[in-house]
């Protein structure tokens, strides 16, 4: 009898797995069977870089080029086309930027760039354009966001956004938290992150202790689009945050092509409450550079809304809501 093989699959640490994120154009070609607009896609990679984790890229349907996962990461020729009410800053970032890394939009609430880095980069991304290299709290910049909000007692929220901000190390997140630990009038922590969803073994033994021993009150925003990306090991994930006491909502954005049918956005809501997740917002498209054919208009929105609001309990029906540059809140449809 022959010798047994044992063969030993590697466990790629959360950290590696985020250094191998893949350049999707290969999923391009295997996808789609039509070349004639190659050299389009190409260009649309170059201005935006295709990237995916393979967690993420596994619950896509193999050879199925409408795959709802699939359309948010891979490149198109469409992207190129020009619209005037598209813009490279369609909801007022530049603007509202008071110091490095630091966004101060609405009453009482202010944004952190915490890094430019992101597990995945979604096609429709509103900060596709942003320019990060200038305008983060990396290294010693960090002081001067902590500054900004010491010297301003209105302000009684911080929000953790990038880029991603699980990105970062779980010393790196306990570092910035510390520091906001001395400023009393901050009262209310939240994060920002799709990293629950699109690399689950991120969210480790660490980063559990770190997210249940912060002093204010906690609430993490997921970002889900389809029901397809939360499969059980993604809920697994959620529930252990959840048993953490942090409150954990969902924000979508609707997409043409990928959720924008009453079935898919009922599917969605249901399968996030099954993950211990509130449905908080449906976004339509921020009006974004490259993003012209994600775009569903306001009427369809309305009348989607209207269909969940007769099928659903009202908790699980998410707010429709536009964000407009220079208003002091988000714009309800």
């Amino acid at each position: 009898m022959p010798p047994i093989t044992v063969i030993k699959q590697t466990v790629l640490s959360w950290q590696q797995q985020l250094r191998a994120v893949r350049d999707l154009m290969p999923l391009h070609l295997a996808a789609h069977t039509d070349q004639a607009d190659t050299s389009a896609v190409e260009q649309a990679h170059k201005l935006f870089a295709t990237r995916a984790p393979e967690a993420f890229l596994n619950r896509i349907a193999p050879g199925d080029p409408n795959d709802p996962l699939l359309l948010q990461v891979l490149p198109q020729a469409q992207e190129l086309v020009q619209h005037d009410d598209f813009s490279r800053d369609p909801v007022g970032d530049h603007a509202a930027i008071k110091a490095d890394g630091v966004l101060h939009k609405y009453e009482g609430r202010v944004l952190l760039i915490t890094t430019g880095a992101c597990a995945i980069h979604c096609r429709y991304c509103f900060r596709r354009h942003f320019p990060y290299s200038e305008s983060h709290i990396g290294g010693q910049r960090l002081q001067a966001a902590i500054d900004y909000i010491k010297n301003d007692d209105s302000i009684t929220e911080v929000i953790l956004s990038g880029g991603d901000p699980l990105t970062l190390s779980n010393g790196h997140l306990a570092n910035i938290t510390n520091q906001l630990n001395s400023i009393a009038h901050v009262k209310r922590l939240r994060i920002h992150t799709r990293i629950p969803v699109v690399l689950p073994d991120r969210i480790d033994d660490g980063f559990i202790d770190w997210l249940a021993h912060l002093e204010q009150d906690v609430s993490i925003v997921i970002h889900a689009n389809h029901a397809n990306e939360l499969d059980d090991q993604v809920l697994s994930t959620l529930h252990r945050m959840h048993q953490t006491g942090t409150v954990l909502l969902n924000q979508s954005v609707l997409l043409k092509g990928i959720n924008d049918s009453a079935a898919d956005l009922s599917a969605l809501s249901q399968r996030l409450f099954e993950c211990r997740v509130i449905p908080y917002y449906l976004h339509l498209l921020d009006r974004v550079e490259g993003a012209l054919h994600f775009d569903v208009d306001s009427n369809t929105a309305r009348d989607l809304i209207t269909t969940l609001q007769k099928t659903l309990p009202g908790y699980l029906v998410p707010k429709l809501v536009r964000e407009n540059a220079g208003h002091t809140s988000k714009s309800p449809v």
